[in-house]
């Protein structure tokens, strides 16, 4: 929350989008050079309540359960197999998609490439130009 009300976001891109699966973003620039690698890692905090379903934001992180900084992922569809679960930690969801799912669905299309050793880049960037926080009443 810190992130997005300091802009920390405005003119990051969304690097990553797998259709189907999810769009990421949230730490990389234009260039794609990072944004976020001084950042401090955020220790996971799974909710057994909270699922990976469409329209549903969480963290995005390494292999390292603790290791999420400022990327962030938008579910497409579903994904079970990022809940929590006895075999794995699983990725937190943190937020929801409440107006223009649209536009995410949109971004989900975009044609991608690999750029800078990175797969499923956006040919032409998904620039973010501004964000928002809004609590659930």
């Amino acid at each position: 929350m810190s992130l997005a009300s300091s802009d920390f976001y405005n003119g990051t891109v969304f690097h990553r989008v797998i259709k189907d699966f999810m769009i990421q973003g949230g730490g990389f620039l234009p260039d794609l050079t990072m944004k976020d690698q001084n950042l401090p890692q955020i220790k996971l905090e799974t909710d057994s309540t909270l699922k990976n379903v469409r329209g549903t934001i969480a963290m995005a992180r390494t292999s390292d359960p603790n290791s999420a900084t400022s990327q962030f992922f938008i579910n497409l569809v579903d994904n079970p197999t990022l809940d929590p679960s006895p075999t794995s930690m699983g990725y937190a969801v943190f937020g929801t998609v409440i107006d223009g799912m649209d536009v995410v669905d949109a971004i989900a299309n975009v044609t991608t490439s690999e750029q800078n050793g990175m797969d499923d880049v956006p040919v032409t960037p998904v620039i973010i130009k501004d964000t928002a926080l809004y609590e659930r009443g």
